[in-house]
């Protein structure tokens, strides 16, 4: 079946509020890119229709929403093309080098080449229409934050998985058991074939969902990662607390500036202390702990 690709090319609050949108209407949700031709911070959020009867509807719908956005936060006009079913394949790849994060993380999609150096970190990646390749500073930041603090034998969460790319750096790294969840099963997917891909499915639960509808068990967890929208971390933020152990650390990336100071009110509330940021232009990634464990 053909597809309708929708893209945006815009920065900032705008290349959130097209996301959240995209996430609700498109399928698969949102793929944020960062555009490697500008001068600017700018990405490309990107979304992609089924061409079947409900096409024009659904279009319609997503313009619309865009209409009204662009009245908050001015952006160029959207740009559609339809994408052959054999197109499609291949025309996302192109987008994809190989990257270096910080010193050791390679993240190598499954076609390109590389030849690994000693004590590389190297992640095979296939995302398709799933976030987090990389390509993003939210995920990059995120990359960095568990390189700095993952520790062996950690429990991790992972709450809005995407591509699987930050549940597979943490295996890499030597966690114990990892619970990934996605609200979008597209998402779930893509992420199971990369873990196989990168043999790290053991001790690995993989569910579509989020942290108020699935059983994360009776044990608190190490470490928690929300690499999504800022409101919805706000949302979440209640009910993650209560899945980590005192002095657990929380990982909270997606957020651009002006957002940053609503989600820390949030974190101070439900007993959650800023411990690091780290910033990437406009994105601010927060990494917190909570009181009265171990450090």
């Amino acid at each position: 079946m053909d597809l309708l690709e929708i893209s945006v090319r815009t920065d900032g609050e705008a290349a959130e509020a097209i996301s959240e949108l995209f996430n609700r209407l498109g399928q698969g949700g949102a793929v944020i890119e960062e555009a490697p031709s500008q001068a600017s911070r700018a990405v490309l959020v990107r979304t992609y229709l089924h061409d079947d009867e409900h096409l024009a509807d659904k279009r319609r719908e997503i313009e619309e929403g865009l209409w009204h956005l662009s009245l908050l936060y001015p952006f160029p006009p959207a740009e559609f093309r339809i994408l052959q079913e054999d197109d499609w394949a291949n025309a996302w790849k192109a987008f994809h080098p190989v990257q270096h994060v910080g010193g050791r993380i390679v993240l190598k999609p499954t076609w390109r080449e590389h030849t690994p150096q000693p004590g590389e970190l190297i992640i095979e990646l296939d995302p398709g229409m799933a976030f987090g390749t990389g390509q993003h500073p939210s995920t990059r930041l995120c990359l960095l934050a568990i390189e700095r603090y993952l520790r062996p034998g950690m429990r991790m969460i992972d709450v809005g998985t995407g591509s699987g790319i930050l549940t597979i750096l943490a295996a890499r790294l030597g966690a114990a058991e990892m619970f990934a969840c996605d609200i979008d099963g597209l998402s779930v997917k893509v992420a199971r074939e990369n873990c196989a891909l990168n043999g790290v499915s053991a001790h690995l639960r993989l569910e579509t969902g989020s942290l108020g509808d699935l059983d994360f068990g009776p044990e608190p967890w190490d470490m928690l990662l929300m690499n999504i929208l800022a409101p919805v971390i706000i949302e979440l933020l209640p009910l993650a607390r209560p899945r980590l152990r005192d002095g657990g650390l929380i990982v909270l990336a997606g957020l651009i500036e002006p957002q940053v100071d609503g989600v820390k009110e949030q974190m101070d509330a439900v007993g959650i202390t800023e411990i690091d940021r780290m910033q990437d232009g406009d994105w601010v990634m927060l990494v917190g702990r909570t009181g009265g464990g171990e450090q």
